[in-house]
């Protein structure tokens, strides 16, 4: 077959923003990197209730499927429940795409759309974000047990290509898969533009102000769901009048009255970005994530990372002086965050060496540019042609 047409592309990620999460938000700037390549972009992803659809992207179609959002609500795990127009709209969009692209194969979206491009012999490639995720429900654990053993093993020994952002990923993918090649290590990329350091004190300043943060404390910022995955217990564990807590993404059910502990609620990605110029430390205790955009962002920021030692950063090259790679201990973080706190030299030091990190490994440009290779060798062998695309 034969096209002068654009590469179209299906991207499938359970939630889109404005739901706040790092699958969602990695799924919509990918689409946004291809569509600026010339591709057509569509992301089949949840509608929920209230939720108020983001400004439109040029060449990003979105096509949201009614679902219900109660587990998330009642145990914090982002599963959200679709209804019977998944598979209708899977189909459609599965028949229009030369190339489906899976956010995780956890979720049900990922099912019915992954299984439509095996039938139909669309290539198929799938993003793996996570492991197997340490949760404290037996609950939890046993399902993705079982749809990772099932569902999820039979779509990625499907797909064409298995893209991970860290090794220990890498390795659980190739487990499934039956085979490691085809898993490739694909960093996300970040908005330098958006996320970028703080130009001055003056603005260091202003912007405390505005979010309503002391302009003298050492203000230790967390950015994530308030569950056991991400530490946000830890990081409350940790806490020391040496320092402020600062928490931006979903308001926890019962917040402390502790005045150096701030929840600022679920924010976009601007507000965010704010608050990362305004804050001096950036500490994201969780398991099993490996590299976390929320990571690649405070760095991009020119924040000092206080994170977990998860053998996921060793493809990295990360200088260990540089970037404060722990224990997941509640003792052992706070003693990471006083000693910095006290430290305004190292500090300065470790945000250099964030800035110049993320400036040399975190292109989206690149990242898109990589899809597009791969998307283009699985078309080539099937005889379809489409439309090239800015360099």
């Amino acid at each position: 077959m034969t096209s002068s047409r654009p590469l179209r592309v299906l991207l499938v990620a359970h939630y889109y923003p404005p739901h706040v999460g790092g699958i969602e938000n990695v799924a919509a700037r990918q689409a946004r990197a291809l569509a600026a390549r010339g591709a057509e972009v569509t992301v089949l992803t949840s509608a929920l209730p209230a939720a108020v659809a983001p400004s439109p992207v040029a060449g990003v179609r979105v096509v949201r499927v009614p679902a219900r959002n109660g587990i998330e609500d009642r145990t914090g795990v982002p599963f959200p429940m679709f209804g019977r127009g998944l598979h209708r709209a899977a189909h459609t969009w599965a028949r229009w795409a030369d190339v489906v692209h899976l956010h995780d194969t956890l979720y049900m979206s990922s099912w019915s759309a992954g299984w439509r491009a095996i039938r139909t012999r669309t290539p198929l490639f799938v993003t793996q974000h996570v492991a197997l995720v340490e949760h404290p429900s037996a609950v939890v654990r046993a399902v993705q047990h079982a749809v990772y053993g099932t569902i999820g093993r039979r779509l990625l020994r499907g797909s064409r290509a298995v893209f991970v952002v860290n090794d220990s990923v890498a390795a659980f993918a190739g487990r499934l898969r039956g085979r490691r090649d085809g898993v490739e290590l694909h960093p996300n990329g970040v908005d330098t533009a958006l996320f970028h350091p703080a130009s001055s004190a003056g603005e260091r300043r202003r912007l405390r102000e505005r979010w309503g943060l002391s302009p003298d404390r050492v203000l230790v910022l967390f950015v994530g769901r308030p569950v056991p995955k991400k530490g946000y217990g830890l990081m409350l564990a940790a806490r020391h009048h040496d320092y402020d807590l600062v928490f931006a993404g979903e308001r926890p059910k019962h917040t402390s009255d502790d005045p150096g502990v701030h929840h600022l609620g679920a924010l976009g990605s601007d507000e965010v970005s704010e608050l990362y110029r305004a804050c001096d430390v950036f500490a994201l205790p969780s398991t099993t994530e490996g590299f976390p955009l929320t990571v690649q962002e405070a760095m991009a920021a020119g924040l000092p990372i206080v994170t977990t030692d998860d053998p996921g950063y060793s493809s990295y090259g990360l200088d260990r002086a540089q970037v404060a790679l722990i224990d997941r201990d509640p003792a052992v973080l706070r003693a990471t965050l006083r000693a910095l706190a006290g430290d305004p030299a190292r500090r300065e030091a470790m945000s250099r060496y964030s800035a110049a990190f993320a400036e040399a490994q975190f292109s989206w440009q690149r990242h898109a540019h990589r899809l597009e290779e791969v998307y283009r060798e699985a078309l080539t062998e099937r005889g379809t042609t489409v439309t090239g695309t800015p360099a």
